[in-house]
């Protein structure tokens, strides 16, 4: 049965938190619920479409869940995805939430974009008004009502069918209406949309959604849908234009400028250029969400003035558009050692919304992460590839500002079981490490901030597990000295990160009460229900002996030896934390000591890193990943 938390800071109950958030939806009997499974029955038999084909696609939207009729990230409502921007969409960009510098790098002067124009939506984002005049009722009822969402899935893709000319047709038949139901405006990611609804017909599905109804879908391994039917849609042909993608994933090149727009040296933008791995392994893949349209975001890494990332997915069906390429360093991630070693990747999204991630952006993601993790032999596990949420801040100063998408509703584990590398144990109760782990539609947490400051979100399944400075969930949450310097308690702020542990992450167990666990977690003991977890094995580094303490750094920069004449060294500032002696943090592989210097340099081939002799070991320190100097720590096995 889902396990609804409400965790608060300080004395906050239980009752308290339920009774702001609403009144909590009825959990599943046993037996589970299938009105669901006989929704999609009845409409597909209303409207004459195989039900096996409304299956498909609602799986690929949104795995069948209602959502609790709340919107995705792309502006859709319900199990068959609706699209309705006018209701759902607000302003804004990711780079305009905070004060934080997108570049991360103080050599240069603070980039602040500018404010994003006015979004516009696409006719394909307002699908739900067309379903519900062929229903002819209130568009109302196809954002709250599972059942008549499915209904008008049906309706539009019966309409697709009509206007296709393509009548009495079996399942194979419907390919072209599949495609045409994904919204895309080119034939490559219309058919990559169709292909994969398919797919998941013939491997079949069963599940139990968001809100306790069972629903299956028997697998049929020999349909084979009628692919030539994509060329009836009229689409534009899809253009690589030398886009660096997995074959098989619909992508097209939206190039960033690189360009001079004023009369300094660094009146350049949007990216710099540099001849990675060659010049500078790349080690990293940073996810980040827009909090901007699909439209919006490729209007901004169109502009010189802003920033860039290398890489931006569409939520409705899954496509991708490059825009910096991997051997060039992209403005994203807020933290310059991390630009210079990273690729990062946007997906059209909502953090602060709570929207939800639909299956078609995940499975091209999980694509491209592949692709990309083994071209630049990039490990897949949690710190290496990072949400933005992850990466640290550079020094104290900029700690407060850095982001936090993709947020709390990202399904890492999910994510991870795509890409090739699901979580499982590798350890036992002995061996002294944790992954992180909560059963992602069991565990349903009451953040707050969604909407407004301090009034608290829907509930909604999450990655996040909160920790607590005792073993009860009554305690305070840990403080984060760096988010609250002036001893603020700590929140459940949807982007309050400073008491929250994630998917996928790993950490060094502390202690273990009962049915309790508790991590070390920024200097600190961090518990939680040892169930959201699963025992680890691994290396863990500790303060050598004789040492009271260690410095912590948000990032690897070489000595000042290293710098050649002429070239000013950058400081090596320590965080506001530090590793006591005692505490043990996971260790998650050495970390090269390169700071990547910055010009005009069109060829790219003066942007070289400098390298120095330092060695750095990179840990998880709390929410973010952090650095230790590798001669203040040893590295042991986590289960010495």
């Amino acid at each position: 049965m889902p396990r609804l938390h409400a965790v608060a800071a300080g004395a906050t109950s239980l009752v308290l938190a339920l009774s702001a958030a609403g009144t909590a939806p009825a959990a599943a009997s046993p037996s589970y619920v299938q009105d669901r499974q006989r929704a999609f029955t009845a409409a597909a038999a209303e409207f004459g479409v195989p039900v096996d084909v409304l299956l498909g696609v609602s799986y690929l939207e949104s795995e069948w869940n209602g959502n609790s009729g709340a919107p995705s990230v792309a502006a859709g409502y319900g199990p068959m995805h609706l699209t309705d921007f006018a209701t759902a969409s607000r302003g804004g960009t990711e780079f305009d939430e905070g004060p934080g510098d997108p570049r991360g790098d103080e050599s240069r002067r603070a980039l602040h974009p500018a404010a994003p124009p006015p979004q516009v939506p696409a006719a394909q984002l307002q699908t739900l008004t067309r379903a519900a005049a062929l229903l002819g009722i209130d568009p109302a009822r196809l954002r709250s009502d599972p059942a008549q969402n499915i209904r008008g899935g049906a309706a539009l893709l019966a309409d697709h069918q009509r206007q296709l000319g393509l009548t009495g047709q079996g399942s194979a038949g419907w390919y072209g209406a599949v495609a045409r139901y994904s919204g895309a405006t080119d034939s490559g990611a219309a058919g990559d949309f169709a292909t994969e609804v398919f797919s998941t017909i013939q491997q079949g599905a069963d599940r139990v959604t968001d809100d306790g109804q069972h629903v299956a879908l028997a697998a049929e391994p020999g349909l084979k849908p009628d692919t030539a039917q994509l060329d009836r849609l009229g689409l534009a042909r899809p253009t690589s234009n030398g886009v660096e993608c997995p074959h098989g994933l619909s992508c097209e090149s939206v190039p960033a400028p690189y360009t001079q727009f004023g009369p300094t040296a660094e009146d350049y933008g949007n990216h710099d250029t540099a001849d990675r791995p060659a010049a500078g392994k790349v080690d990293y893949i940073v996810i980040h969400d827009t909090e901007a349209s699909w439209d919006t975001t490729l209007k901004l890494i169109n502009d010189p003035k802003y920033v860039s990332w290398n890489y931006t997915i569409r939520s409705n069906d899954g496509h991708v558009a490059q825009h910096v390429l991997g051997k060039d360093v992209a403005w994203h991630a807020g933290n310059w050692y991390f630009n210079a070693k990273s690729v990062g990747i946007e997906h059209e999204g909502f953090l602060a919304q709570g929207g939800w991630y639909t299956e078609a952006m995940y499975r091209s993601s999980a694509k491209l992460v592949r692709y990309l993790a083994q071209r630049y032999q990039i490990p897949l596990d949690r710190q290496h590839i990072l949400g933005h949420d992850n990466v640290p801040g550079t020094t104290p100063s900029t700690v407060a500002g850095m982001h936090t998408d993709p947020g709390p509703h990202w399904d890492w584990a999910h994510y991870f079981a795509l890409i090739g590398a699901p979580l499982f144990p590798t350890g036992l109760p002995f061996t002294g490490m944790v992954t992180i782990k909560p059963d992602f539609a069991e565990n349903k947490l009451v953040f707050t901030g969604c909407t407004a400051k301090g009034v608290p979100c829907d509930p909604r399944s999450s990655t996040s597990v909160i920790l607590h400075s005792q073993p009860s969930d009554d305690s305070p949450l840990l403080t984060d000295i760096g988010l609250h310097p002036g001893g603020e308690p700590q929140t459940l702020d949807v982007n309050d990160v400073g008491s929250r542990a994630e998917t996928g992450q790993q950490y060094a167990v502390a202690e273990r009460r009962g049915d309790w666990t508790a991590i070390w977690y920024l200097g600190q003991k961090g518990w939680f229900h040892s169930g959201d977890a699963l025992w680890a094995t691994g290396f863990v580094v500790t303060p050598k002996d004789g040492r009271a303490s260690v410095p912590v750094y948000g990032r690897a920069y070489p000595e000042a030896a290293a710098y050649p004449p002429g070239q000013t060294p950058q400081a090596i500032v320590p965080l506001q934390y530090s590793l006591p002696a005692g505490q043990r943090y996971v260790y998650g592989g050495q970390a090269a000591a390169e700071y990547l210097p910055t010009v005009w340099d069109p060829s790219g081939t003066k942007n070289t890193p400098v390298r120095g002799r330092t060695r750095y070991y990179e840990i998880q320190f709390g929410h973010r990943v952090a650095f230790v100097n590798a001669d203040d720590v040893q590295l042991v096995p986590s289960f010495v």
